[in-house]
């Protein structure tokens, strides 16, 4: 199937830095209310006499020095960080920092990419640093992620990422 957006240019870095940027913004805060509830979770069975603080000086310290906790937390945030992309890739081809910066992912005929891909994005883009191939790749404007998934980065024109926001109501 071929959408329209199939038409529009491939994104350079500077475009792709700058939505990277927003979404980083964004996941940091996903982060710091997943930590918020994973530790009202933990402070929830230490209520309950689930768990014990035993020589930890707070809930914060518990975590620390159990390793059970600090992977738990740790999976939930990559988790959460991870779905975060996911989600919003696989829906309209869009996160918030690139519905800023008027760029969709899609894959090579235009169409949306499937949560396979999305979650290969998500582990080929080494946290960002994967677009640092477009330098190299200036004349495909292709970054690690969209080779291992076979997808590009476009930017839109303002009328098409208004209509493509609004198609998601």
């Amino acid at each position: 199937m071929t959408n329209i957006e199939i038409n529009f240019p491939r994104t350079g870095l500077g475009r792709r830095l700058a939505s990277w940027v927003y979404d980083a913004l964004v996941v940091v805060a996903f982060s710091m209310v997943t930590t918020v509830f994973f530790l009202f979770s933990v402070q929830g069975l230490i209520a309950l006499d689930l768990l014990t603080l035993g020589n930890a000086i707070d809930v914060s310290d518990l975590i620390e020095s159990n390793l059970i906790l600090e992977v738990i937390r740790g999976t939930l945030l990559v988790g959460v960080n991870c779905a975060f992309f996911v989600y919003f890739w696989t829906k309209g081809g869009q996160t918030i920092g690139m519905r800023s910066w008027r760029l969709k992912v899609q894959n090579l005929d235009g169409s949306n990419i499937s949560i396979k891909q999305a979650i290969i994005r998500v582990l080929t883009s080494l946290l960002g640093l994967g677009n640092l191939l477009v330098i190299i790749d200036f004349k495909n404007k292709r970054a690690l992620q969209d080779y291992a998934a076979k997808t590009e980065i476009i930017t839109l024109t303002k009328e098409e990422n208004k209509r493509i926001y609004q198609s998601l109501d």
